[in-house]
């Protein structure tokens, strides 16, 4: 029975410049690396309840790919645009319209917020919303998905 996602991988250019975005800029703890085969492992959250794998390729394998970081509603709405400026991460919403105010998808519900590594694969801080899902809601707003809850 599947129970959750233990880990995913993805292709890097340049590792110890991944490793760098990784460990220093996203304060991720290193579980291992492994110089000859070019690959480092990141623990997401706590030891053992997920990973992240780094694996070195030529630049023309690298495929742009996405994941998303499990947060929480608080932080990501009071503190991870913050948390992305001081870091020079630019920040954008699903839509990419340029602006960086978290959005909401109401069909889940969940709040998020994008950004990018330095080998442009997108990135997402995401949190579960308590609130009852709404499947034909769209992706909205923080402010727009707290008009619908009080409605």
């Amino acid at each position: 029975m599947i129970t959750g996602l233990f880990e995913t991988h993805i292709n890097v250019s340049n590792l110890e410049r991944a490793m760098n975005f990784y460990s220093h800029v996203l304060g991720l703890e290193l579980g291992r690396f492994e110089a000859d085969r070019r690959v480092a492992f990141y623990w997401l959250g706590p030891r053992g309840e997920a990973m992240l794998g780094l694996w070195e390729r030529p630049q023309a394998e690298i495929l742009r790919q996405h994941f998303a970081f499990r947060s929480s509603v608080d932080w990501i709405r009071h503190h991870s645009q913050h948390y992305l400026r001081s870091r020079h991460l630019p920040a954008h919403n699903f839509f990419d319209d340029g602006t960086d105010q978290p959005m909401v998808f109401a069909w889940m519900p969940a709040i998020a917020i994008y950004f990018e590594d330095p080998d442009k694969h997108s990135l997402e801080f995401i949190a579960m919303l308590p609130d009852s899902p709404n499947p034909d809601g769209g992706i909205v707003s923080w402010d727009e998905w707290q008009r619908t809850q009080t409605k």
